[in-house]
């Protein structure tokens, strides 16, 4: 299983793209894996021929380094090549870097499971036992504890759950029963594993299994809203003068194609006002703060998996043109899942426009280690001052997220100011 992002540590393997008997040749696309961001394609580095594949498509939770296929050698019988048996051993790493952290997961993980006892577990022991097997113990209903594991040190693996048939745990012995803990509360009807969180099971429902994606999005956004202290400021903004120049723009530009987004427009201000304003262009590091010469803005775009966010890099210094192009290409690989780790790992700050739902206003969640991120609501026709007389304008309301740590609230309300300026006199930002 390869590493497809920095920070991957397991996948899933959606999809195989050859079969065992294929040849392949280096280049060619083996796999596709749904890495914790994004499902990327896989491609082979040496020709030879598929010889066993050992990890089915549709396997979650495949850690990096896992062997999840053979590949024969030029010359070599494919029939004659040993495939790895049970669980899949972690397969040499590039550099020493990445064989110490494999290391570290072994380790890790003999501390999680401790070693299985000769005689067999006790009630209530932990039984030394792979991630895999646990899993599958618990889908089909097998004692752990009525096994035993043929892999290294007794532990159980995959292989030793074929044939196991589901039944209660060997009734605990007098002696060990009365070390046990006394009884907790009540716990809900067992079904592989106790809930987290209880729901009312006898309302009409269906459960559906995150994806990585979505898995990462609550990590990063329940460790966000835990540890950033969000301080939000709200500036309303006449959109007239940008919408008038977007048409105009827009017939310059149709000869090439390229039609102008009014979110291609708030994307190009906000990278200008980023860079006017360095003091919100940061990341909080605890005990330094990075501050950012150049605004790469993430912009969220929701998949059919879940929101990600990829990057305009120099925002403020690329034509409105290219902005639109990059965004479309983006924006349609996303939700294909086929965007690249450089394509969504980074950015400076974020915007979020959920004005196409008509969204009025909205505080958006700062996507860390980012110190800002911009909620755009929709445009809509409000009463308002023009030349100090009450008239009707196109107005949106825009939020700012600033990370209070790193992000003085005069900084804030410096950079929205700055920002609605922008958009109010659009000539400013496209020069």
């Amino acid at each position: 299983m390869p590493a497809l992002s920095p920070t991957m540590e397991e996948g899933t393997l959606a999809k195989w793209l050859v079969k065992e008997g294929d040849s392949v040749k280096s280049g060619d696309l083996l796999a596709e894996i749904e890495t914790d961001k994004a499902t990327m394609e896989f491609e082979a580095i040496d020709e030879g021929v598929v010889a066993k594949i050992v990890v089915p498509e549709g396997t979650d939770n495949v850690k990096v380094g896992a062997v999840i296929a053979v590949i024969a050698e030029e010359g070599e019988d494919a029939s004659a090549v040993e495939a790895p048996t049970g669980e899949a051993k972690p397969a040499a790493r590039a550099d020493k870097s990445d064989a110490d952290a494999a290391r570290k997961d072994e380790v890790e993980a003999e501390k999680e499971t401790p070693a299985a006892k000769p005689d067999g577990a006790a009630a209530g022991d932990r039984v030394k036992a792979s991630p895999l097997a646990r899993r599958l113990a618990a889908e089909k209903g097998i004692e752990l504890s009525a096994l035993s594991g043929s892999g290294p040190n007794g532990r159980i693996v995959k292989a030793d759950l074929e044939g196991a048939k589901a039944g209660a745990a060997p009734a605990a012995k007098p002696a060990e029963s009365a070390k046990q803990a006394p009884a907790a509360a009540p716990a809900p009807a067992a079904t592989g594993e106790a809930k987290a969180v209880w729901y009312d099971e006898s309302i009409p429902h269906s459960v559906e299994k995150l994806s990585n994606i979505r898995k990462t999005i609550a990590r990063r956004l329940t460790e966000a809203k835990q540890t950033i202290p969000h301080i939000y400021l709200t500036v309303d903004i006449r959109l007239d003068a940008l919408l008038k120049l977007r048409g105009e723009l827009n017939k310059g530009l149709e000869s090439r194609g390229v039609k102008l987004s009014v979110n291609d427009l708030l994307i190009k201000a906000l990278g200008v006002a980023l860079e006017a304003t360095p003091k919100c262009n940061v990341t909080f590091l605890g005990n330094e703060l990075v501050t950012y010469h150049r605004a790469d803005v993430s912009v969220a775009v929701s998949t059919p998996t879940g929101l990600i966010t990829p990057i305009i890099r120099d925002a403020a210094n690329i034509s409105l043109s290219k902005i639109s192009t990059q965004m479309k290409d983006l924006a349609g690989r996303a939700k294909e899942g086929k965007l690249k780790p450089e394509e969504y790992q980074g950015g400076t700050a974020s915007i979020s426009n959920m004005g196409m739902f008509g969204i009025k206003q909205f505080d958006a969640v700062i996507n860390p280690p980012q110190g800002m991120i911009l909620a755009v609501g929709a445009g809509e026709k409000r009463p308002y001052i023009v030349d100090d007389a009450l008239g009707v304008a196109t107005v949106m309301s825009a939020t700012g997220s600033f990370d209070h740590r790193a992000i003085d609230g005069a900084d804030g309300a410096q950079l929205m100011k700055l920002f609605k300026e922008l958009v109010e006199s659009p000539l400013g930002f496209i020069a």
